[in-house]
């Protein structure tokens, strides 16, 4: 019985709600209706804004509860979260998955590398950055993002 008051006295642990972003909606965003499908997509990177990704979807930052959740597919997906500098490699599967996705979509660099290359400018196998292959409707800087900022772009996207 002790494990059980204790999390009945803890409560929920989660981190508190940061600020509603006050920059503006994508254009797109809007025909959302607050409630989006994410896919996400490494094109090339080190791993370090997949793991950013996963900690904004924990039970911590807690994405979902601002209408953001996760799909396998693209073909279900409204958002895609693109990390890292497309590679040559990633280059055509990376435009496939965008042009699976249906209307109306949303494509958001997430860290240097996908919005400049970063670290891997100039590199032998990179194409270029995110925007230099499809449309970028959004980006977060940081390398990698903090979980609260990639948070942050979910919630301009959602509106809530």
């Amino acid at each position: 019985m002790g494990l059980l008051r204790k999390i009945r006295d803890t409560g929920r642990v989660a981190e508190p709600a940061p600020p509603k972003p006050e920059e503006e909606q994508p254009s797109t965003a809007k025909e959302f209706g607050g409630s989006v499908q994410v896919r996400c997509v490494d094109a090339g990177s080190c791993n370090g804004c997949e793991i950013e990704i996963a900690a904004a979807f924990n039970p911590v930052y807690d994405a979902e509860r601002y209408g953001a959740r996760l799909v396998a597919s693209p073909r279900h997906a409204d958002v895609a979260l693109v990390t890292g500098p497309v590679t040559r490699n990633m280059a055509e599967p990376l435009r496939r998955t965008i042009a699976a996705m249906g209307e109306p979509k949303l494509v958001v660099a997430v860290g240097d590398c996908a919005i400049n290359c970063g670290e891997f400018a100039g590199g032998y196998g990179v194409e270029g950055a995110v925007s230099d292959v499809v449309p970028v409707d959004l980006a977060v800087p940081g390398c990698p993002p903090e979980p609260d900022e990639i948070v942050a772009a979910l919630r301009r996207v959602t509106g809530r």
